[in-house]
């Protein structure tokens, strides 16, 4: 196995991927290989994980081993190539093929219930959830240090999959239905929108030039991470802001996302959540295409501060996810 890893452009992310039967995951170890289904679903994990990342196996309520993506690939007529055959779901009717596809690099090797305090993070979002429902999970930086540490290291890259020629496809995202065309040309919903923020603002520029407009000029975009979906006992985070390594104190900003416009009945569940995290929450920030009048009345009281996303990407078209956050600004009310 080589000691070299691809350098990320950003900061690394850690995330669990659900495996839905153990076919699957003997599947995934020999070959080093994960494999999303064709539907909105696959495409969206396609564009949380990114290269460079970090990723476990979760299947059965453990953790398998720990992988550096060294390469992305969406693959056109997945359905004829190996290693997984086509799923058929009767309820919908509708036949799901694995085109998008991450190729791993084998860190570390270890099976781990996620029973370990060191998997909490992770945990409490499956036992708020009632189980996966989910492709994957995003996991904090502290998860990442512990399982960096975890079983053995890894020598083994993996038995290659040998495949006929193939061509691959950049996966595009669109609000015109007349262009939708799965797995190639996806409908731009709002799990999209919730990665296209995160990944803007995982770039340091982006993310201390919003702290610096919401006055928190005393946090510093280095120290902080930003992960997907939390779950709590009221519900779900969209995104959540919080310190790498808290020291002391954990100050966190929950932030809402609503493709559209956004109500004063959204402040209230934001509102919930913030008093959900014990005061750790500092402010908490709702991020639309436009606002109601009552929600901008109400905003302050809430301690909330309104953002107005704005895409340069023309989503009557269809543009590439890549197009989508890097073109996006994000612009304070009143700032």
């Amino acid at each position: 196995m080589s000691d070299e890893v691809p350098v990320a452009k950003e900061k690394p992310c850690y995330f669990l991927v659900s495996v839905s039967t153990r076919e699957n995951l003997e599947s995934y170890i020999r070959h080093a290989l994960a494999g999303f289904p064709s539907g909105a679903s696959g495409a969206w994990t396609f564009c949380e994980i990114k290269e460079g990342d970090f990723v476990s196996f979760l299947y059965g309520a453990r953790a398998y081993n720990l992988y550096r993506v060294t390469r992305q690939e969406a693959i056109s007529a997945a359905e004829v190539l190996p290693p997984w055959k086509p799923l058929f779901f009767k309820e919908s009717g509708r036949t799901y093929s694995f085109p998008f596809r991450l190729h791993l690099q084998p860190i570390r090797v270890f099976v781990e219930s996620l029973v370990r305090i060191e998997f909490s993070y992770v945990a409490e979002n499956l036992l708020l959830r009632g189980g996966y429902r989910k492709t994957h999970f995003q996991a904090d930086q502290t998860t990442l240090q512990s399982v960096s540490e975890m079983g053995t290291r890894a020598y083994d890259s993996g038995v290659a999959l040998p495949l006929p020629d193939y061509n691959t496809f950049i996966p595009r995202f669109t609000r015109s239905t007349n262009l939708v065309k799965t797995p190639e040309t996806c409908r731009f919903n709002e799990t999209i929108l919730q990665s296209a923020i995160r990944r803007h603002l995982m770039l340091e520029d982006n993310l201390q030039m919003l702290l610096a407009r919401l006055n928190l000029v005393g946090m510093q975009a280095g120290e902080l991470e930003i992960l997907g979906e939390k779950a709590l006992p009221q519900g779900h985070i969209d995104l959540l802001l919080k310190q790498r390594a808290p020291l002391g104190t954990a100050p966190k900003i929950p932030i809402e996302v609503k493709t559209n416009r956004a109500q004063a009945e959204d402040l209230v569940q934001l509102r919930g959540y913030m008093d959900e995290l014990r005061g750790e929450s500092v402010i908490g920030v709702l991020i639309a295409a436009e606002f109601s009048k009552d929600a901008v009345r109400k905003a302050a009281d809430n301690r909330i501060t309104l953002v107005r996303y704005v895409l340069n990407a023309d989503l009557k078209k269809m543009p590439t996810f890549e197009e989508i956050y890097r073109g996006m600004t994000l612009e304070p009310l009143g700032k």
